[in-house]
């Protein structure tokens, strides 16, 4: 009798084992599938999106400096030319307008997939930049070049900060899930 008590327990202790290991399996390739979906998704093309807006400014900048070696585009200088400002023009209308608007709508899209729960500031700040830009460029297609910037700063640092830290963060813990 006892030999047949501890038997089924073993096979019932075994069982258990199985189970509960299969539970973990199965929750560990849920959230190795969540987080390949936030990198495929969204941290990755969000982070590849700001770090090239970033170098496409920066070029931007670097052809368009003054002798001085000033921006037309900087605080307290005399503002920009008409030269100056047709460049901008071209450059924020065929460069950095549509990267701005791929990166808010990966925002709008796919909030699904943010680490935090409830969409940070910085995200909230990338789509009023947006949408002040498209106003400012639909004055354009009206010939009304009165302004060039949008209303709301772009939040420039903050959001290639923002960026890089979820897709390096998460390209850990999806080496971690991989078991690396």
């Amino acid at each position: 009798m006892i030999a047949l008590v501890v038997t089924i327990a073993l096979a019932f202790a075994g069982y258990l084992a199985t189970y509960l290991n299969g539970v973990r399996l199965s929750q560990r390739q849920e959230r190795l599938a969540r987080v390949n979906r936030q990198l495929s998704d969204f941290y990755g093309p969000l982070f590849a999106l700001t770090e090239g807006n970033s170098r496409s400014y920066a070029e931007f900048l670097e052809r368009n400096v003054r002798p001085d070696g000033s921006s037309p585009f900087g605080e307290g200088g005399s503002g920009p030319t008409e030269r100056e400002s047709s460049e901008w023009r071209l450059w924020a209308s065929t460069v950095f307008l549509p990267n701005i608007q791929a990166m808010r709508d990966l925002v709008i899209r796919r909030a699904d997939l943010l680490r935090e729960r409830e969409v940070p500031p910085v995200l909230l700040e990338l789509c009023a930049h947006v949408s002040g830009y498209e106003i400012t460029a639909a004055r354009w297609a009206r010939e009304d070049y009165s302004q060039h910037l949008s209303v709301v700063p772009f939040p420039g640092e903050e959001i290639r900060a923002y960026a890089r830290r979820g897709f390096t963060e998460l390209k850990a813990e999806q080496a971690r899930l991989l078991g690396g």
